[in-house]
């Protein structure tokens, strides 16, 4: 049995980090309260992955947070990552688990309620639910679902589910009330001048709701 929080889980974006970088965001917001760091750069090729990987991995360690890489299987394998986070046109989610093999973590972006439905709990292991509001970070997303729509997937999807797209620390009750597992950030915590005292509020606010 896989054991990993996914209350609250941080994306990291390279741009919006690029004041204190990446790994020193990862540090600050795990010492904040976040339960899982994902890297997430597209235009990092393998090796920059895993060298950005292997740095996240050291400053993480002893922390319980999980740490998961973002499409790219060969760094996920080769940086020893808790696990890998794949979207609907990456690669299939079997090809995935068999890649990686049955103890890393694998989680399936899921748009839609037919692809809710469809994930396989056999294989994915969370959902990442979304996007509940518009979000720059990622140009490329599908249209908002807003939190009803949120809550109509979180009932179809069969795994534990994290609701992610333009999230911020206000919106943890109503993340919660639709059913999901945890949000994931972005913005709310890179880029911001202290972004352990920014994961701090959203782990206060996950806390009041959780009780």
């Amino acid at each position: 049995m896989k054991h990993f929080d996914l209350s609250l889980y941080l994306v990291l974006d390279p741009e919006l980090c690029a004041g204190i970088g990446m790994v020193e965001t990862a540090r600050a917001a795990v010492a904040g309260g976040a339960t899982i760091v994902q890297l997430r750069d597209k235009h990092a090729g393998t090796a920059m992955l895993i060298e950005t990987g292997r740095a996240l991995k050291a400053v993480l360690s002893g922390t319980g947070a999980k740490l998961i890489i973002n499409d790219d299987v060969e760094a996920a394998i080769a940086i020893g990552a808790d696990g890998l986070h794949i979207g609907q046109e990456d690669m299939d989610a079997r090809t995935a688990r068999t890649r990686i093999g049955a103890d890393m973590i694998l989680g399936l972006s899921v748009e839609t309620e037919a692809l809710a439905a469809a994930v396989d709990p056999a294989i994915v292991d969370y959902a990442g639910i979304g996007p509940v509001f518009a979000t720059p970070t990622k140009a490329d997303h599908k249209q908002p679902i807003g939190f009803d729509g949120l809550a109509r997937l979180v009932e179809l999807c069969p795994v534990p589910s994290v609701a992610i797209g333009g999230l911020k620390a206000s919106h943890v009750p109503r993340a919660f009330a639709a059913g999901a597992d945890g949000l994931a950030v972005v913005s709310a915590i890179c880029g911001m001048a202290d972004p352990e005292a920014a994961t701090r509020l959203i782990a206060e606010n996950i806390g009041k709701v959780r009780r």
